[in-house]
């Protein structure tokens, strides 16, 4: 079959996957009762809406990996899809019933000690940020165990508001289907997209006004897959690894197509610890909370920072000859000068007073 028509069966085979489960997903949901908790401020929801969504997500990826492994003749990675069903397991108690914060990261370091010990996933260079180039075998697992895991645990952060886990799942995954597709990487190629189809269809029931939610089954699968294609992604144009190198700066690339997850992980984290608080307790400060404070609602909040990391991306490749180092210093200073205007745009609207460091929050 020829690729781009292989690729495109790929997408189509994993949407309708997901198009025809949901339905049933959210009657067994209306059935038995089973609802996002709503005795919470940080839910924007007036109404019983189900959190099983990335059941549907999770299973269409996995049937779509291994039929059309089958189809073009390439092996299943099996470390992946036995990470990807810990994690559902996981994800899934943690929507039914709930699961205590030191299980779930536990079992996300299992997971990503899987990978980087048994399938061997890991960053064995920095590529000239904070000028490091190769990484001992023990520091390169250490720091990709730590890649994994945050990356995981920020989309699941970004899934605040109907749509914007699911967009931002799609624009990782296509971007990194088609920079392995051009890179004649058939297995990482189908990865992404099925993951990309799936999110697709998800869409259709999570658009506003949300008839279902992902989950930590389904953004827990999508951070994990994103996190796992990015490490690939970077390594195979490693210098030296290939006998062409295909992308030049493939670490900043890497991160322009997770900056929207990685970004506002980071400012959260840090406004926590400098607020003395936990850097894992759930608040509204987060980058799409800000904008419906202006007014915006989830649907326009979604497209805007689908367009912004769309603009991060191509931006970033077409400079991607000035050195890692230097693009990852610009991606993030436009990161704080895109939420200095938030907070300029949300003081002047509520008419507050403000300080410089205020632009930071």
């Amino acid at each position: 079959m020829p690729e781009p028509l292989f690729y495109i069966s790929v997408v189509l085979f994993s949407f309708l996957l997901v198009l025809l489960a949901i339905p049933s997903i959210i009657h067994v949901a209306k059935e038995r009762s089973l609802f996002d908790d709503m005795d919470t401020d940080r839910k924007d929801h007036s109404c019983h809406i189900s959190r099983l969504g990335g059941v549907a997500i999770f299973c269409s990826f996995m049937i779509t990996c291994l039929v059309m492994a089958g189809i073009n003749g390439f092996g299943t990675p099996n470390y992946l899809l036995a990470s990807a069903m810990i994690l559902f397991v996981v994800g899934l108690k943690d929507d039914l019933w709930g699961v205590n914060p030191s299980t779930k990261f536990g079992m996300q370091f299992i997971v990503a000690l899987i990978m980087v010990l048994l399938a061997n996933v890991r960053l064995t260079s920095l590529y000239g940020v904070f000028n490091i180039h190769d990484l001992p075998y023990i520091p390169s697992v250490i720091i990709s165990v730590l890649v994994i895991m945050f990356i995981t645990n920020a989309f699941n952060l970004i899934d605040g508001i109907d749509g914007l886990a699911g967009i931002t799942g799609i624009v990782v995954s296509i971007a990194f289907g088609v920079l392995f597709a051009r890179m004649k990487e058939v297995t990482l190629s189908c990865m992404a997209f099925s993951l990309a189809g799936a999110c697709m269809g998800f869409l259709k029931y999570n658009f506003t006004p949300a008839k279902i939610f992902m989950g930590d089954t389904g953004s827990l699968l999508i951070g994990f897959i994103a996190a796992v294609l990015s490490i690939h992604f970077i390594e195979l144009n490693k210098v030296g690894v290939s006998p062409k190198l295909f992308y030049s700066s493939a670490p900043s690339i890497a991160v322009a197509i997770l900056i929207g997850p990685i970004f506002d992980a980071i400012r959260v984290f840090v406004i926590r610890i400098v607020k003395k608080t936990s850097p894992f307790a759930g608040d509204r400060n987060h980058i799409h909370h800000r904008m419906l404070l202006l007014g915006l609602n989830h649907l326009q909040t979604a497209f805007i920072l689908l367009l912004f990391n769309v603009l991060m991306i191509y931006v970033t490749l077409l400079m991607r000859d000035f050195g890692n180092f230097l693009l990852i210093g610009i991606q993030f200073s436009i990161c704080v000068l895109f939420n200095m205007i938030l907070s300029y745009l949300i003081r002047s609207r509520q008419r507050k007073s403000y300080r410089f460091i205020n632009f930071l929050w």
